[in-house]
Formats: structure tokens, C-alpha cells, sequence
């Protein structure tokens, strides 16, 4: 169990992801108290009476040199101090109903303060304490730049702690190849971002390197594209064979759900409809359908939802059609074929890892040969852009697990390849029921993202797309790679934010953007299948209600 107590203004959002990086696994409590005033010393005290639990009531301690009391403006306590030492706190079940045992104490005590004078952050552990400060910047100045002074103080400190660094430095943020962007679009030179890279965020010049390749594809992508008079469509077919054990995303085993598939296309074509004259002003330049497994549909229903698209918008300056065909065991020949015949010039068949144990361990019902099958037979049918992920870090994998499935990649050479690392979702069953897949973690996923990025620059495939996850295994990210000219344009748009994405379907959450990526606004629709199907007429009306209030300004 960890202990985070956070006194003064609410940094949480960006402490506790850097504090989980370098303790992954571990149980988090987040303490959060009010606190005004004091100077270096009061904090210190105030920090040691949380961890300590011993009594500090204001204006009951003997006054500091210079008149400051040191329980200040602090909330009060019991009356009766508590006997236990600092270390018996770190070792005490946690608080608001959350449970640990004898058998897994508190690794670390995080006791950060901030208060209108000076900044001051401390860890405790059973061994003792550790405290900073950071000055150079007044809490007054843009919280951007203040948070950024103490992330790489409270970084420095964990890393001296852990004696180990991070690749990304104190980066825990999404899309860290933004900035990048960003920066070399202001004119800046490769080197300068690097230096600011280093400076700011404490960056790896590994992860430096590749942000910069992704960022200078990203850019060449974007000028070629005239984004700004455009936008995106992501259609989602939440339906799967089976629920993969890491999966988070809106997604229905068939078996279970099938029976909603027609009532589900029918709303869905409904959405379609609607949103094909819902940005008059606009030109679609991409247009995605994802999952869940789009494939899961019939082949009849495919070309319906197909026939449905190209009757409610404007092709004419599409650029890239994408169907997230996914799971090798909803794919069909006939599937293909209608695939095909509507203009996708690009598809996925994803194996995830070529290891048929692993396979059956992460809830995914085709064998290894399936997938070599089904690339092999949408080849046939003329498909030469095709995509496949696969996953660092799935159950108890090792480099070797995944050297094989590169390899086995390599002998059906797609056009793409993504490299997810595993991303533990509070909403996946490796969350929901981690004690099924106790002991079961995979060895060295640094090796493993090490080995793909080498298997990559051998094979001609260069990283055009990068995100990352919270919860990521040993902070690590997602990279998408591609042979020169295959690019994904859809996954450099939604990874940048420089275009109005319309979402449609169950959990589909569309961003409009405005003033070139400067300002985001969401509108979600609802996840759960059966409300989608009965409130479609609020999905629909709830972009409506934003595009008449907001539409002018897109």
C-alpha cells in the first residue's frame, strides 16, 4: 500500500501517475488535506505528525523563533496522541474501507505540501524520511510551469530513492510527442527540442530520438493533408467473439449479445445518417470502423453498414478507409470480399502474439495458424495494406515469446505493424479479477519493446504514431509503425488532436476541435448497448444541441 498525502493545491492528477511508474502494482490511497501557511519548518512538522499520527492542534505548540507557531492554520487531530511510530503508520490497513494485510505494507509514504511561500514535498518509508524543496518559481506563476518545477523535484527524489530512472523522466502525459510537434511547427531545430526535451522533462535521449522521428513523419503527414478543412468519422461495432482479458473498450461477446446486433445497426445507421450533413462546411478525409471487432457483423450486415456510409457522406475527398477487421476468428472470406468491394484500402488482423498459450490464457478463442491463414487469404483477395498488433507484456511472456511472434510477423511482412504495451484498465478482467492472474506477469517488457523496435528498423518500418497509457507496464508506450508511405492517417490524427473526430456508436466519444488543436471539446455517447440502442435519438441530439450552439466556430 502506498500513501499519498496531498496538502495545498490539488496536484493529484499529476503526482500520483509518476509516484505508480516507479512503484507499479502497488495499492494507492490518496489522502488529501487543507493546509495554509507556515514556512519549511511547519511543513516538516505537519508532514510528520500525517505520517506519525501525532497530535498538531493550532496554537497548542510552543512558537518557532520569529512567532510561528508550527500547527498554524493545520486541521486538528485527536486529542489523544496516537502511540505508533512513524513506521507502524506505513505498516496500518488503509483508511475509507480499503483493505491491505501484514503481508503487503506500505512501500512509501509521499507526504507532499504546497503553500503560497515556498514549495516543500518529502517521502517517508520505514527506513526513514527523505524531504525537497523546489524555489525558482512563485505558486503564483502558470500552474504548467509550476507543476513542471516540482514533478522533477518529486522525480529526482524517487529515482535517487528507487536508484533507477525512468525512459520517459517525469513525462506521464498521453501523447508526448505533441510538444515535439508542436515545437519544431514554431521553427525550433531537432536539437533544440532535444535540449528542451532533457531540460523540462528529464527525457531519455532513446525516447527523445523516437519522438522526434514519429513528430517529423507526423508533420509531413499533416502538411500533406490540409486538416484544417477537413474531419474524421470512427464508426464502433462493439461486439466480439470473446472479451480479451487486457480489454477495456465497449465490448459484447457475440455468443452473449448477438441477439442486439440488428437493433444495434439499425440505431447506428440511424447516427450514420445523421452525421452525414452535420458539418456542412467540412470535407471527410478519413474514415475509420473499429471495435470490438467490426468483422463480428454478418457479411450482409457489413455491407449494409458499408452501403449506409457512402449513401449519408460526401466521399469524394476521402482519403483512407479503414475497417478494423481484428480477430482472425470473425473473419470470413465473404467478409473480405464486401470489405473489399466498398473501397477499404486498409484492414487489421491482429494476433496479439503468435504463442497459441498465451493466446488461450488472454480469452482469445483462434489458433495461432488461424491468423497466418487469414493474412494469407485477404492477401489473395488484393488487400496490400494491411496492419497487425501485437502486445508487450501479456501473461507470463518472455523477450524470447516475443522475438518468435516478431519473427513469425516478419515472414507475412504486413505493411503495418502496432506495438501495444499492456496497459492494466480498471474496467479489464485483469483488474476486476487479478487474483485469477497472480504470478502470472511477464519478465523484462523493456527487452521486449526493445526488441521490437529493432526488429522494425531491420524490416523498413519506421514509427509514424506514439501514445501512452495510464497504468502502462514500466511506463512504457504504444508505438505504430509502418513501411514508407503506408502510414495510418486517422491514427496521426486522433493521436495529435488537430482534427474533428465524429464518434458514433455505444462508448464512442467524439472531439470537436477548435482554433487548430488549441481547444478540445468532447460529446460522448453512452456505453451501455441496450441504452445506445434506446436513447439513439439523445445521441444524436446531444451533437446537434453542441454543433448549433458551437458549429460556427469549428
Amino acid at each position: 500500500m502506498i500513501r499519498i498525502l496531498l496538502c495545498g493545491q490539488d496536484f493529484e492528477q499529476e503526482i500520483k501517475p509518476l509516484i505508480k511508474a516507479f512503484f507499479p502494482g502497488a495499492e494507492f490511497e490518496v489522502i488529501k488535506e487543507e493546509w495554509q501557511g507556515g514556512g519549511i519548518q511547519s511543513a516538516a512538522r505537519f508532514a510528520e505528525a500525517l505520517c506519525a499520527r501525532q497530535e498538531v492542534r493550532a496554537g497548542t505548540a510552543a512558537e518557532e523563533p520569529g512567532g510561528t507557531k508550527p500547527g498554524a492554520g493545520l486541521l486538528p487531530f485527536s486529542s489523544e496522541p496516537e502511540k505508533e511510530t512513524g513506521a507502524e503508520f506505513l505498516r496500518r490497513p488503509a483508511r475509507r474501507g480499503k483493505k491491505t494485510s501484514a503481508e503487503q505494507p506500505c512501500v512509501l509514504d509521499c507526504a507532499f505540501l504546497l503553500y503560497p511561500e515556498e514549495g516543500y514535498l518529502a517521502v517517508q518509508a520505514a527506513d526513514g524520511w527523505q524531504a525537497a524543496e523546489f524555489h525558482g518559481v512563485s505558486p503564483e506563476a502558470e500552474r504548467k510551469e509550476y507543476r513542471n518545477v516540482m514533478m522533477r523535484k518529486l522525480y529526482r527524489l524517487l529515482a535517487e530513492r528507487c536508484g533507477r530512472e525512468l525512459p520517459w523522466g517525469m513525462m506521464t502525459g498521453i501523447r508526448p510527442t505533441k510538444q515535439v510537434l508542436e515545437r519544431l511547427e514554431a521553427g525550433e531545430s531537432p536539437e533544440e527540442v532535444r535540449e528542451f526535451m532533457r531540460r523540462e522533462y528529464l527525457c531519455s535521449d532513446e525516447k527523445i530520438d523516437v519522438s522526434l522521428a514519429v513528430a517529423g513523419t507526423e508533420h509531413r503527414i499533416l502538411e500533406d493533408l490540409d486538416y484544417r478543412s477537413g474531419y474524421s468519422v470512427y464508426i464502433g461495432i462493439p461486439f466480439c467473439p470473446s472479451t480479451c482479458y487486457y480489454c477495456s473498450f465497449p465490448s459484447f461477446p457475440v455468443g452473449i449479445y448477438g441477439e442486439l446486433t440488428e437493433a444495434y445497426l439499425n440505431a447506428l445507421m440511424r447516427e450514420i445518417r445523421y452525421a452525414g450533413s452535420a458539418l456542412p462546411g467540412k470535407r471527410l478525409q478519413t474514415l475509420y470502423i473499429g471495435g470490438g471487432t467490426p468483422t463480428t457483423l454478418s457479411a450482409e450486415q457489413l455491407d449494409r453498414l458499408l452501403t449506409c456510409a457512402e449513401e449519408s457522406f460526401d466521399l469524394t475527398a476521402l482519403r483512407e478507409l479503414t475497417v478494423e477487421a481484428g480477430r482472425p476468428d470473425s473473419i470470413t472470406a465473404e467478409k473480405l470480399r464486401v470489405i473489399r468491394a466498398h473501397g477499404a484500402g486498409r484492414i487489421s488482423i491482429n494476433p496479439q502474439t503468435m504463442k497459441q498459450e498465451t493466446l488461450d490464457l488472454i480469452g482469445r478463442r483462434h489458433t495461432v495458424e488461424q491468423i497466418r491463414e487469414t493474412f494469407l487469404l485477404a492477401r489473395e483477395l488484393g488487400f496490400d495494406n494491411i496492419n497487425m498488433d501485437m502486445i508487450l507484456g501479456l501473461a507470463k511472456e518472455t523477450p524470447q515469446d516475443v522475438a518468435d511472434t516478431l519473427a513469425r510477423i516478419g515472414e507475412l511482412s504486413p505493411e503495418n505493424l502496432t506495438v501495444h504495451t499492456l496497459a492494466v484498465k480498471r474496467a479489464a478482467r485483469l483488474c476486476t479479477k487479478k487474483e485469477e492472474y497472480e504470478g502470472l506477469a511477464a519478465e523484462n517488457v523493456q527487452e521486449m519493446l526493445r526488441l521490437s523496435c529493432e526488429f522494425a528498423a531491420a524490416n523498413n518500418y519506421h514509427p509514424y504514431y506514439l501514445y501512452r497509457q495510464k497504468n502502462m507496464t514500466e511506463n512504457l508506450e504504444n508505438v505504430g509503425y509502418s513501411r514508407p508511405g503506408r502510414e495510418g492517417i486517422y491514427n496521426v490524427l486522433i493521436m495529435e488532436e488537430r482534427q474533428t473526430i465524429l464518434a458514433l456508436g455505444a462508448g464512442a466519444t467524439t472531439k470537436f476541435v477548435f482554433d487548430g488543436g488549441n481547444r478540445l471539446e468532447r460529446v460522448e455517447n453512452v456505453k451501455n448497448l441496450k441504452d445506445y440502442i434506446e436513447r439513439i435519438d439523445e445521441m444524436i441530439a446531444r451533437k446537434q444541441s453542441f454543433l448549433e450552439q458551437f458549429g460556427a466556430m469549428l
